[in-house]
């Protein structure tokens, strides 16, 4: 099969456990990219995080954010965006404020939040910060909802967490049960719980970006180590779990790598692409259209 497209996820499979890129990761983005293979990532971060990333391994591509919910390769100029309505966010909110928990609207341009008593709230704010360019606003208020009732927010998602394990889930429950038509939501941990538009995922993010470069699923390579992976992996010509990924996603996976810490993407790219000829000499002998 050859392969067009090579997607990755950010957090566990591109970046280290200390929060960086590699060397070698670097130069094996540059060496597929040479081969004319498009590079995008896939990710649940905003897109000025995502694109903080994607200039440090110099990627001028399409980015699929906000867990699907932003496609854009320039913050003005989106290919596609769905969000969450003015009057369901704050509906939900006022739910979500009846619980100890941390709620953070995140649009692509700032975030606001509320301020939180959580007892491992330390985790929560640096969660928020972490990879944020320092002119994405990142605004902690103290009622969310008053706040939001004079100037209304439509988020493409909305991240959550929780003090106890129990009010996820009744949140959780409450949330789909009275806005199920309108969202979806994604448990990422027992604390954490994202919520995003209806029919919102990184796979049919990934899809519809491959619909407008011309790149059926069967072409993708997909990278990635979290549970909101799976069905992108599931889905691609050649799925690919880190050695750090979750059990679910190693068994759904047609290929296993080595983990983040030990450059698990760089290995890959080597095993994989190094016996693929370059995409213009495939076109030029016929054998790609």
């Amino acid at each position: 099969m050859i392969y067009r497209l090579l997607a990755i996820n950010i957090d566990g499979t591109l970046l280290q456990s200390n929060g960086r890129i590699h060397k070698s990761t670097k130069e094996a983005i540059d060496y597929v990219q040479q081969k004319g293979i498009y590079v995008t990532l896939v990710t649940s971060r905003n897109f000025p995080s995502a694109r903080k990333v994607a200039k440090a391994l110099k990627l001028d591509s399409l980015l699929v954010t906000h867990r699907g919910a932003y496609i854009a390769g320039l913050l003005e100029k989106p290919i596609f965006v769905k969000r969450i309505p003015e009057a369901t966010t704050y509906e939900m909110v006022r739910i979500l404020e009846g619980f100890p928990c941390q709620i953070r609207l995140v649009h692509e341009k700032f975030s606001l939040a509320n301020k939180s008593k959580l007892n491992h709230n330390l985790l929560a704010k640096t969660v928020f910060t972490s990879g944020d360019p320092v002119f994405y606003s990142q605004q902690f208020v103290e009622s969310l909802s008053e706040t939001i009732i004079d100037d209304p927010v439509t988020p493409p998602k909305i991240e959550i967490y929780f003090e106890y394990p129990e009010d996820l889930v009744d949140a959780q429950t409450a949330i789909e049960a009275v806005f199920g038509d309108e969202i979806s939501t994604i448990v990422l941990s027992e604390m954490r719980l994202d919520i995003v538009p209806k029919e919102v995922s990184k796979l049919n993010g990934l899809l519809y970006l491959g619909d407008r470069l011309g790149i059926s699923r069967q072409e993708m390579v997909v990278i990635g180590d979290g549970s909101d992976d799976l069905e992108m992996i599931e889905a691609a010509g050649l799925g690919v779990a880190m050695g750090n990924a979750t059990a679910d996603v190693k068994k759904a996976a047609d290929w296993l790598t080595r983990s983040n810490d030990q450059q698990g993407v760089t290995y890959m790219v080597k095993e994989h692409f190094r016996k693929q000829h370059p995409i213009q000499f495939l076109r030029k002998m016929n054998l790609l259209k």
